[in-house]
């Protein structure tokens, strides 16, 4: 984390000469009432919560202390820019479907919610009541002794800081030169403690290394499990070609050798034999080299292929996928076999009537929408179908949402970046 601007500025020899020690001042008084204010409503929440919750009224209102840091964090980034004209983004990530539901779900399960929490405990019981006692002594202390020769004016005798009693014009201005000297030296202390603040805030509110580093995990996690599903299909594609269409073309080779001894009608029986064991081998190896690239997605597109899989679907299937030109090839072979995937399971477990598949540009990135009127549930986390697209879309830093509630219907929501799109034929 590079140092902020505030903390960079206490190196500077003219620091008292620029605005940061005042705007350090601003950030620590700023402070101290924001959290008077929040611990004030804090302990009110708290105390209504708890008498309430012996009614089970209050017990929605106590949870919902928890994600208080939330709108704290959100007015602390805000003011962090005083001292600091970095901007802060949030660390939230945004709900892949919209809904209390999800937004709830979400935010209990980042850490970044909790940081603020403890953010807002930290700033209610600590940072507060010390940046008081600076402000109160590095502040209030001096203007109190600068302000003396006018407060002597005025009332004759002043006492200063409740010992030192001043009643002679010589000592009103001794005073003023000593206050004026303590604020000086005080600016120092307080820059420093303003920009000890900012750090420790921008540190909780405003990082993303943890957020981050749960995602290159994860991503570790699904190529993992991506070079497994090679090696799987690998041998797939093996045992299909050792078992299909090599031991066609085995029984091809006989035949024709047989044919080659043979005669007259003998002959020509076991040449048409073989003909048709060659048409059954090439109907094959098309079915498998279907099954690693169809030949129509290479030659006509992903809006061509899609409608070729929707057609062979035994439940009806309407498409609707319009793309000003062709895509990356990445993009439309993962989009292809997403579609392939979700239509597949529909047939399976769904026990839907019919099912849509729509396809559109949204800016630079492809959006592809499977639903249907099925009976719904289907969980990602439970089988490798729907975790293995989501793999394959989390390489190309796409992302995979799915909706299924009960009863249906489901919606499964792809989005993958199209960085680069070639020119429409």
């Amino acid at each position: 984390m590079q140092p902020s601007a505030a903390w960079r500025a206490l190196t500077r020899r003219d620091l008292l000469l620029t605005s940061w020690p005042w705007r350090s001042l601003a950030y620590l008084v700023t402070g101290v009432l924001l959290g008077e204010v929040i611990l004030v409503v804090f302990l009110l929440a708290l105390f209504t919560s708890t008498i309430l919750a012996l009614l089970l009224v209050g017990i929605p209102l106590l949870l919902a202390l928890g994600f208080s840091g939330i709108p704290v964090a959100a007015l602390e980034r805000r003011r962090l820019r005083i001292i600091d004209p970095e901007p802060a983004a949030t660390p939230h990530r945004e709900p892949d479907l919209p809904g209390p539901r999800e937004w709830i779900a979400l935010r209990l399960q980042e850490q970044a919610t909790w940081r603020e929490l403890a953010y807002v405990v930290l700033l209610v019981t600590v940072l507060w009541p010390i940046e008081l006692l600076a402000v109160a002594f590095g502040l209030g202390a001096p203007a109190s002794m600068i302000l003396t020769p006018v407060l002597r004016s005025q009332t004759g005798e002043v006492r200063v800081l409740k010992f030192w009693l001043v009643n002679t014009e010589w000592e009103a201005f001794a005073a003023l030169i000593a206050g004026v000297v303590w604020l000086g030296l005080a600016l120092y202390p307080l820059t420093l403690l303003a920009a000890a603040h900012g750090v420790l805030a921008r540190l909780l509110l405003a990082s993303r290394e943890t957020e981050i580093g749960q995602r290159l995990d994860e991503l570790t996690r699904s190529r993992t499990r991506l070079v497994e599903a090679f090696e799987v299909e690998r041998r797939r594609i093996e045992r299909d070609l050792h078992d299909g269409a090599q031991q066609r073309l085995v029984a091809l080779t006989m035949t024709l050798g047989l044919a080659k001894l043979s005669e007259g009608p003998e002959a020509a029986e076991l040449v048409g034999r073989a003909h048709e064991q060659a048409k059954l081998a090439l109907a094959e190896i098309r079915d498998l080299i279907r099954g690693i690239h169809p030949q129509i997605l290479t030659d006509r597109g992903l809006p061509a292929a899609v409608a070729d899989v929707a057609d062979r679907s035994p439940v009806p299937v309407e498409v609707s996928v319009e793309l000003p030109a062709r895509l990356p090839e990445v993009v439309e072979s993962i989009a292809y076999f997403v579609v392939s995937e979700a239509l597949t399971n529909v047939a399976k477990h769904s026990g839907a009537r019919e099912a849509s598949v729509t396809g559109r540009l949204d800016g630079a990135r492809l959006v592809v929408e499977i639903r249907d009127d099925g009976a719904g549930g289907a969980d990602a986390t439970r089988g490798t179908g729907l975790a293995g697209l989501a793999d394959r879309v989390s390489v190309v830093n796409g992302r995979l949402m799915l909706s299924s509630p009960p009863g249906g219907p489901t919606l499964l929501r792809v989005e993958i970046p199209c960085t680069s799109i070639a020119p429409s034929e």
